[in-house]
């Protein structure tokens, strides 16, 4: 008698469903909260994030500030923040109108350091905030609840009559390291971290710590409007007004190669603006650079050092352009003249998109690194390049599904973005094949066109690493150490917020349904190419001192262009078989 082949064991799908639980109670909460129509007190929401025991906020529990996530923070809401008593919001200035803010854009318009987000600041104590999808509340009131437990410890420390004293005669100057090193002694806070302080706020640093000890601040938040339904309206809207500002484009006639990344290197890499204006941006930085710039370039040009030439000019540009008016007008202006064409967000949600008609790329123009054989043939081309300024988390899901709905094809879908990494440095780049996505609790296999071989000849400072596993998760503070460690056990090291939504969106593009939840999605026979390569910004298992608090600078610029030169080779090489 013949025996029943065993059954084979299903694929090992850990994940961390019992370790996240604190995770998944805090959101709960505040989805509950944000439910009123009514303000919600943030100090409400105090026990269930320090309960969670935040990776981002490891000392939230702690007597002493956490200063890594007092940063964090404050970078990622404009500086208007010690003056607010209330955070709105909503998806459009309809909602915003509807609601009983009917003026929002007359309000002035502010910015983050650290995360881009359209935020209006009524000059009082009111912020309004576009939001783009559910993420983007995942990203804001955790960013508010930590903000504000630092807040109070530096209030307790900082208004005593005696730090008072010591910091009002420095107001409007910067604080010298003797005053540091005193302040520290007082307040217990390492005088490094007092440094980074004083490096974002510079000479505002004493009269901030002056507001901060003299006065408490309670902070409050209100979602206006939170349905799927106004989430589509908004993207759809958004969608629109790219269509409007390009009428002479159609669309639905053009295949097309769609691009998540920033909006700076790829139209310098194409455009070759900086690269043609080599001599005059020479001149400005002997005139205004700092004398380590000045040394790198002479490096540069005498091969001492392994840097690219042409990396270190798109970042002279940028700062040239901070101190040139009319540097950036006729950049644009260039840009167009090779069939790059930006239109920014209006009204809504900021995700600036870029136009590209490879027909009109000149091919001498183009960064060395893109001049592949019979480029030229190009001009025969009937392709689109959209590149969108990288949305947030599950907005991923929804620019990509609309984008879709209103053109002809896909020839590839391309990621480029920032994530953290569990066995890396800052600065390496990562290329997965595997993603596990927690909006969805789908883990996506897929065939990612890059391997390290297509970015390594291009990244100078940093290591590169394909064959990944990585995690899609829902927010910056949603992870605690419990539930790093056991993706990390289970081989998943990139930590990012965008591939599980695109992938969802993916698999929306190649199958007659929506997207599952909680399976085994095997995306390896899309029709089109899937490109995903990520650059590690954050280190989140050295204890918070990472992005969070000091800038990536002109190193960081190496692995975003060595992704983005990769994304191009691979666009173009693929465009230049169809037109062959």
């Amino acid at each position: 008698m013949l025996r029943a082949a065993p059954k084979r064991p299903p694929m090992d799908r850990t994940v961390p469903s019992r370790q996240n639980d604190e995770i998944n109670l805090y959101i709960r909460t505040y989805y509950s909260l944000l439910r009123s129509s009514r303000d919600v007190q943030i100090r409400t929401l105090i026990e269930a994030h320090t309960r969670m025991g935040s990776a981002l906020h490891v000392g939230a529990e702690d007597a002493q500030p956490d200063l890594a996530a007092f940063i964090y923070a404050i970078l990622r809401v404009p500086p208007c923040l010690s003056q607010l008593r209330l955070v709105v919001m909503g998806q459009s200035e309809a909602v915003f109108r509807e609601k009983g803010y009917p003026d929002v854009e007359s309000w002035q318009l502010v910015e983050a350091p650290a995360r881009r987000r359209r935020s209006y600041f009524d000059g009082q104590e009111t912020l309004a905030v576009y939001i783009a999808s559910r993420s983007d509340i995942d990203d804001i009131v955790p960013t508010l609840v930590a903000y504000q437990i630092e807040r109070d410890k530096l209030h307790r420390l900082f208004h005593p009559a005696g730090v008072q004293q010591i910091l009002q005669p420095y107001t409007g100057q910067m604080l010298p390291a003797g005053t540091l090193s005193t302040l520290s002694q007082l307040t217990g806070i390492p005088i490094d971290d007092l440094e980074r302080l004083q490096n974002i706020w510079h000479t505002a640093t004493a009269a901030r710590l002056l507001t901060i000890g003299q006065h408490r601040q309670l902070l409050s938040v209100r979602l206006l409007s939170g349905s799927l339904a106004d989430y589509r309206r908004a993207t759809r809207r958004w969608w629109h007004n790219v269509a409007q500002n390009v009428p002479d484009v159609l669309f639905e006639d053009r295949p097309i190669y769609f691009i998540s990344s920033n909006t700076h290197s790829m139209a310098n890499l194409l455009s070759g603006h900086a690269l043609r204006q080599e001599q005059r941006l020479v001149d400005y930085l002997q005139e205004e650079g700092s004398a380590g710039l000045r040394q790198e370039y002479e490096d540069i040009l005498a091969t001492n050092v392994p840097s690219s030439r042409e990396n270190f000019l798109y970042y002279v540009q940028k700062k040239y352009e901070s101190d040139d008016a009319n540097a950036r007008p006729e950049r644009l202006a260039q840009e167009v003249q090779v069939g790059v064409r930006r239109v920014p967000s209006q009204h809504l949600f900021d995700v600036e998109v870029q136009v590209v008609a490879l027909n009109q790329l000149q091919p001498a123009f183009l960064d060395p690194r893109l001049r592949l054989p019979g480029v030229e043939k190009l001009a025969h081309s009937s392709a689109l390049i959209i590149n969108i300024d990288f949305p947030l988390g599950m907005a991923a899901y929804q620019l990509l599904s609309e984008v879709s709905r209103n053109i002809a094809s896909f020839r590839g879908v391309y990621i480029m973005g920032k994530a953290a990494t569990l066995n890396g440095r800052i600065g390496d780049v990562m290329i997965p094949s595997v993603v596990h996505d927690e909006q969805s609790l789908n883990t996506y296999l897929f065939s990612n066109c890059f391997t390290a071989d297509d970015v390594a000849p291009h990244l100078v400072y940093g290591n590169v690493m394909d064959n990944q596993k990585a995690i899609t998760v829902r927010g910056t503070f949603l992870q605690n150490s419990g539930y790093m460690s056991v993706f990390y056990r289970e081989g998943y090291t990139d930590m990012e917020m965008e591939a599980g939504p695109f992938l969802s969106c993916i698999y929306e593009m190649i199958r007659p349904q929506r997207y599952p939840h909680n399976e085994l999605v095997n995306l390896h026979n899309a029709p089109f190419r899937i490109g995903i390569i990520h650059y590690a910004s954050d280190t989140p298992f050295s204890k918070g001192k990472n992005l969070g608090a000091r800038n990536l600078s002109y190193f960081g610029m190496d692995p975003t262009y060595a992704s983005m030169v990769a994304i191009l080779r691979s666009i173009l090489a693929s465009e230049l078989a169809y037109v062959a």
